[in-house]
């Protein structure tokens, strides 16, 4: 490649980044932002579109701190936000990539024209040099505001300190952390044991941690897995592994996996029991790729397009309910860092009234004696503890199994012990994401 190609290439990356930066910020998710803006750069190359999704992720993740160091650094409020996203872009790379300083400013420089923003050359050149010159002058603990210390919305770090008075801290800055890869063993195709030696034979470092969890030294594409697409592994977080142990299918049991998609709590229902699974989503595509992710594992499910809260949709009594609700995601935004600049406090109720419309109609749906699994990957009590208080306050057929007895039935993974658990909930830390779980028994 020559030099003019690759400048131009690295130009794009900027400029496909910034892009992406201000469609988030308006609101919009950040995989389907990446799909669109990538789907309309095919002079990208494969290395050059995972620099667009490393960098949009980088800031994203740190979008507090670089927000107040942009704001340092200008002398007054800019006029161009396309603009003021190329400088985030810019910072996030000074910062967090490992290309050289100068080829990012002068790159940046370049990327403003291309943008059409000629005019804002000499700005977003001062700027970024202003930035080299003295950057211990910005660093995160130079900076007061607590948005900038954790990045997060001051709402939401109000919320979690007022809620996690004990571990909010931590939460947060786990939140900030690139995310562990754990991998769940198909029991029905290889066991831990084996598969490790298939791992250690490709080179890659990894331990395990009980059961059927394995975790990686080095996250890697899945396509380097040794026996992905053979359906040996799937991918899952050491947290949501817990699901399907916890509900405890027994063979010949008739279980609903309500809101299934993508489907991997589906398979690993499968794995531990040979039951009868309907799985259950609302979204054609999302349905596809349970289907697919089913098929890939060689399990059989009996997949129904369907609002599972509809009231016009019966095929119970099931013996067990897997209901992962919709929810904010504040308990794995490390993996999808848009959350925490697209979600409003308002959404919460929307998301709770959902949640509640969908736990009462599935309730009607479990056999006498049946188990019903509420679970999000939520840390906030108006999506988890206050949605099963008012539940069990209006509801006379149902008890509540205690998670510490249920955990000490399971081999349960190292590091998710029972005494991790607050009421059902599991906060971010360095090992898994936030989840919330709460067992529910349906009494004669």
């Amino acid at each position: 490649m020559n030099a003019e190609a690759k400048t131009a290439g690295m130009v794009g990356v900027q400029r496909a980044s910034a892009a992406v930066i201000g469609e988030v910020l308006s609101g919009k998710n950040l995989d389907r932002v990446l799909e669109s803006v990538l789907a309309g750069q095919r002079d990208l190359s494969g290395n050059e579109r995972s620099a667009v999704h490393s960098i949009s992720f980088d800031v994203l993740r740190h979008y507090g701190l670089l927000s107040a160091q942009l704001d340092t650094l200008l002398t007054q409020p800019m006029n161009d936000v396309a603009v003021r996203h190329l400088l985030l872009v810019s910072l996030a790379q000074l910062q967090y990539s490992k290309a050289a300083a100068h080829a990012i400013v002068d790159h940046a420089v370049n990327t403003c024209e291309a943008m059409g923003f000629p005019r804002a050359k000499a700005l977003v050149n001062a700027v970024l040099r202003n930035f080299l010159r003295t950057p211990e002058k910005f660093k995160r603990e130079r900076f007061k505001a607590d948005t900038a210390r954790y990045d997060f919305p001051r709402w939401w770090i109000d919320r979690v300190t007022h809620e996690h008075p004990t571990g909010w801290q931590d939460a947060l800055l786990a939140a900030r952390e690139h995310p562990p890869m754990w991998l769940r063993v198909n029991t029905h195709r290889s066991d831990a044991e084996n598969y490790l030696k298939k791992l250690a034979e490709k080179g890659m470092a990894a331990m395990h941690a009980g059961g059927a969890a394995i975790r990686l030294e080095k996250p890697v594409p899945v396509y380097e897995l040794p026996g992905f697409t053979e359906g040996l592994i799937s991918i899952q977080d050491l947290g949501a592994q817990l699901a399907a142990p916890l509900l405890a299918p027994v063979a010949g049991m008739r279980v609903l996996d309500a809101c299934a998609a993508p489907g991997g709590k589906s398979g690993h229902l499968l794995e531990l029991a040979a039951i009868d699974l309907t799985a259950v989503d609302s979204d054609k595509r999302r349905l596809k790729r349970v289907s697919e992710n089913l098929s890939r594992l060689g399990h059989a499910a009996k997949l129904v397009l369907a609002d599972a809260g509809d009231e016009h949709w019966r095929a119970g009594p099931f013996d067990r309910i897997l209901l992962d609700v919709p929810c904010s995601g504040s308990g794995v935004v490390r993996r999808h860092p848009d959350i925490k600049w697209i979600r409003r406090e308002s959404d919460l109720a929307s998301f709770a009234r959902q949640q509640t419309r969908l736990l009462a109609a599935l309730w009607q749906q479990l056999g006498n004696g049946g188990r019903l699994l509420y679970a999000t990957c939520s840390i906030f009590h108006a999506e988890n503890g206050e949605i099963i208080e008012q539940f069990m306050r209006k509801t006379q057929n149902v008890r509540q199994i205690p998670l510490s007895k249920a955990l000490a039935m399971l081999a349960t993974p190292s590091g998710v012990l029972a005494s991790k658990f607050t009421g059902g909930q599991l906060l971010p830390d360095h090992a898994h994401d936030g989840f919330f779980y709460a067992l529910l028994e349906k009494t004669g």
